[in-house]
This record gives C-alpha cells, structure tokens and sequence, in this order.
C-alpha cells in the first residue's frame, strides 16, 4: 500500500477543541499508509464570489493548493445547532470554487463527529455528507464514526478513554484502505 497524504480539516476553532484532540488522536494512530496533516481553516475569508477573480485571497489560493495536494480528506467536526460550524462550511465552499474546478474532486474521504452530548454530533455528520455526493467525494460508508461524551473522554492533548482510543483506530484502520481504494 503506498503512503497517502490526507488533509485533515478539524471544524472547531477553539483553542482546547475537543474535535482538534480527536483528530490529533487519529493521527497518532493512523498506520503508515497515511501521513495525516491537519489544514487550518480558521484564516478563510468568507467566500464571495466577486472575490473570486484572477487574484483570489491568498488564502484561499493556499487552501486550495493544499486540499490538491491530498490524496484524501478526513472531515473532522463538531455538532453546532444540529450541523456544521461555518468555518467547516466555509471551507467546504472556498475549495469547491470557481465552479468547475473543485479542490475536492474525486478526493475520498471520512467523517468523524464529536459532541459533549450522548448522540456524538449525528446530525452534523449526515449534513456534512449530504455535500460530498455534490463534490464527487466518495464518502467511507462504515465505520460510521459518532463520539458523543466526549468532554469526559480527552485529557490536554488526545483522547484518554481507551474505549474510545480503540474505535478510533478500528476508523482509522478501515480508513487507510478505503483512500487506497479511491485515491487517484
């Protein structure tokens, strides 16, 4: 198996993120097939299209490059109001422009949701999802990933629950050959 490169886009930008230490854990657990990288988001601007011109932010021209260069994405996000934050959102739309030349095209990818409530952000998975058909993502349809409780679950860095460490890598090990079978 060749190794893969994933960007891997964490939806909250709070400095002690739960979601931040959930993605950091499947880094560290990833196996050498992926060589995760966390991209921010928190520097996008939000997308206008009449900024959208021949000279783009440069931040958006870095975002873009950086999303090409992957071989795959692992969407990691928090639940806010039974959705995406917007920065997640933003994110999403600044790479799918200008139409016709999606960042995101054919890059497969996995979802994992976080929330300090009991269902583990269920709702901002699915509406995450409900775009990837559009951009012609092919989604990991299994494990599906939902970490509810997660308040209790972490300590300054990673998660510390070893129940919770043990799903995360039963994700992370089908994530590997689900990019392989997808990656271009």
């Amino acid at each position: 198996m060749a190794t893969r490169k994933i960007a891997v886009l964490v939806g909250s930008l709070r400095k002690e993120s739960y979601t931040r230490k959930v993605a950091k854990t499947l880094m560290l657990l990833a196996p050498p097939a992926l060589e995760m990288e966390i991209v921010e988001i928190g520097q996008l601007q939000l997308y206008n299209q009449d900024l959208d011109t021949d000279a783009p932010p440069a931040a958006w021209t870095e975002f873009r490059t950086r999303i090409r260069e992957a071989d795959g994405i692992l969407f990691c996000t928090p639940e806010y109001n039974r959705s995406i934050p917007a920065a997640l959102k933003n994110a999403v739309d600044v790479a799918s422009r200008p139409y016709g030349q999606s960042a995101w095209n054919g890059k497969p990818c996995g979802v994992v949701s976080v929330s300090p409530g009991a269902i583990g952000g269920f709702g901002a998975n699915h509406h995450l999802r409900q775009c990837l058909p559009f951009l012609n993502m092919p989604c990991m349809p299994a494990p599906e990933a939902y970490v509810g409780g997660i308040a209790g679950k972490v300590d300054a860095e990673h998660v510390s629950d070893e129940s919770t460490r043990k799903f995360l890598q039963s994700f992370v090990d089908a994530f590997a050959p689900w990019v392989e079978r997808h990656a271009d």
